[in-house]
């Protein structure tokens, strides 16, 4: 039979067993704890990090300013407008590209210093335009952090060499009330190296009619827009008078505010892409997506 004391041993052995658990679950729970607020912070800062380098691509146009045709010292997607000021929010789509295309070095090396994969996603809200995706193929599993931004991206807009929402010269006066008119200098070589298409908006279609012509051709017979794609190299090598070395050529659209656009564009380029909503600034998701 125990004693007094024998129960009372008892009892602290029981308590000091109760004590030791309760502090094992209490440090067990504090360690899980801090490393839950561990991989919280580390997650925060890695959202911070992809944040800062979406905000610096879009509102920098890299160094130096046209670096998609030079080796660049630092990049940047932002596009340079005509008085060389940066749009902010803005990507250039060759700019875009370039980066693509040496992604590993421009991007996972110099940009995340070879932390993460990761990929950028440029969609287009017109739904027209494809969307274009440069660097890795998403991840299949793991924490995969993301940011996006609303950005402007002029897509092949630099081949514009008219845009008849602008106003322009007018070899007739014509009335801007009524009409659309531009124009441009053109020589007879560039006719071998590029192909010159008038790029009509859907909305114009059956809706004016255009005409070219120049100084010392002035046509004033419009023809009915029934395609949005105009190829007019033929049309303007017939404008060439003589030994000329060079022609202005005028274009007008018998409609105020025309959305059609005058594009100059290689002669291997895709005719596909042939297409006003691809030649006009248009309004994107810019998606930023990393992982280790």
């Amino acid at each position: 039979m125990m004693d007094n004391s024998g129960n009372f041993t008892l009892e602290i052995v029981v308590v000091g067993i109760v004590i030791l658990l309760v502090l094992g679950i209490i440090a067990m729970t504090s360690e899980m704890s801090h490393e839950k607020i561990s991989k919280s912070a580390e997650s925060s800062n890695i959202e911070k990090y992809i944040e800062e380098i979406a905000d610096s691509l879009i509102n920098d146009p890299g160094t130096p300013i046209n670096w998609e045709d030079f080796k660049p010292k630092r990049v940047g997607l932002a596009i340079i407008n005509g008085d060389e000021n940066v749009i902010m929010n803005s990507i250039s789509y060759f700019k875009f590209l370039e980066l693509g295309r040496d992604y590993n070095n421009l991007v996972t090396k110099k940009l995340f210093n070879n932390k993460f994969h990761s990929n950028m996603e440029l969609k287009p809200y017109d739904t027209y335009i494809s969307s274009v995706k440069i660097g890795s193929s998403d991840a299949e599993n793991g924490n995969v952090y993301s940011t996006t931004r609303v950005v402007k991206c002029d897509f092949f807009k630099k081949y514009v060499i008219c845009d008849f929402l602008n106003d322009g010269k007018c070899n007739h006066n014509h009335n801007k009330k009524d009409h659309s008119c531009n124009y441009f200098k053109i020589f007879p070589q560039n006719l071998k190296k590029t192909d010159y298409y008038l790029l009509i908006d859907d909305s114009e279609k059956y809706e004016c009619e255009y005409s070219i012509d120049t100084t010392h051709f002035k046509s004033h017979a419009g023809k009915k827009i029934t395609n949005t794609k105009i190829y007019l190299n033929n049309d303007l090598s017939d404008l060439f008078e003589g030994n000329d070395t060079s022609s202005i050529v005028f274009i007008h659209f018998n409609k105020k505010d025309a959305k059609a656009v005058l594009v100059g564009v290689p002669k291997d380029f895709d005719k596909d892409k042939l297409n006003y909503n691809y030649f006009i600034t248009q309004t994107c998701d810019f998606t930023i997506k990393a992982w280790t």
